[in-house]
């Protein structure tokens, strides 16, 4: 009796100390990531101040755009984390895709850090003791931060969740309703990007602030699942 009870102790212990498999490690990695790139939400606060009209010549502090920026940093730096950690996986589906997600990642992150570069830019004006003649300077700066966030952080992000979308729907690594809804918040995403291009919309209208949810939903539902239950049995991850 005791024999049979130290066994199934025995084997108990055994399966609590299986090790995580490669799979679910990179599955792990990558969801993790992907709920870190939304640490960047709070910015939508931190830079109200920022396209006050008198911005670099008013008072106060510059922490909440230096906050802010750091935060950017963070996304892109785990928006490329996500498609390093995801590649080995889906170039097995398709390498070309694959490969295109990790430049669209890369090519996310450049733009992230330039209009990063643009807004300490301002702060650097504004320290400086800049005067009423370097208004024009401060506003052309937060524009093309503007500018560089509809591409870097609203049309590549369209493009990022087409081409992952494609991959996990024919890899069938997820359940087909993600990248599903990958594709919807994707079109969504590039239509208000290309509307406020050709200025049918604002850029910070709540009307192109909607447009974005069904992306946002797409890659936090995504990193949720990651982290949770791991890459579904695929073709692609037999023998793994």
């Amino acid at each position: 009796m005791n024999a049979n009870r130290n066994s199934a102790i025995v084997t108990a212990d055994s399966r609590e100390r299986t090790p995580m498999s490669s799979l679910r490690k990179t599955s792990l990695a990558a969801g993790v990531l992907y709920l870190l790139t939304f640490v960047s939400i709070p910015t939508l606060t931190l830079y109200g101040s920022i396209h006050e009209a008198n911005y670099i010549v008013g008072p106060g502090p510059d922490t909440a755009v230096n906050i802010g920026s750091v935060l950017e940093i963070i996304v892109a730096l785990t928006g490329i984390g996500t498609a390093v950690a995801l590649y080995p996986v889906l170039k097995k589906q398709n390498e070309g895709v694959a490969l295109g997600f990790v430049a669209s990642r890369v090519l996310e992150a450049a733009t992230i850090f330039a209009g990063v570069a643009f807004l300490l830019s301002v702060v650097s004006l504004r320290q400086a003791g800049a005067g009423a003649g370097d208004l024009v300077a401060g506003h052309t700066l937060v524009a093309m931060y503007d500018r560089m966030f509809l591409i870097g952080q609203s049309f590549i992000p369209g493009v990022n969740g087409l081409l992952l979308g494609y991959l996990l729907y024919k890899s069938r690594l997820v359940p087909r309703i993600l990248p599903l809804l990958g594709f919807v918040g994707s079109v969504l995403l590039i239509a208000g990007d290309l509307a406020v291009l050709f200025g049918f919309i604002p850029q910070h209208a709540p009307s192109t602030m909607l447009l974005a949810i069904p992306i946002a939903v797409w890659e936090f539902s995504l990193g949720i699942y990651l982290v949770v239950k791991g890459f579904k049995p695929s073709p692609i991850t037999a023998g793994n």
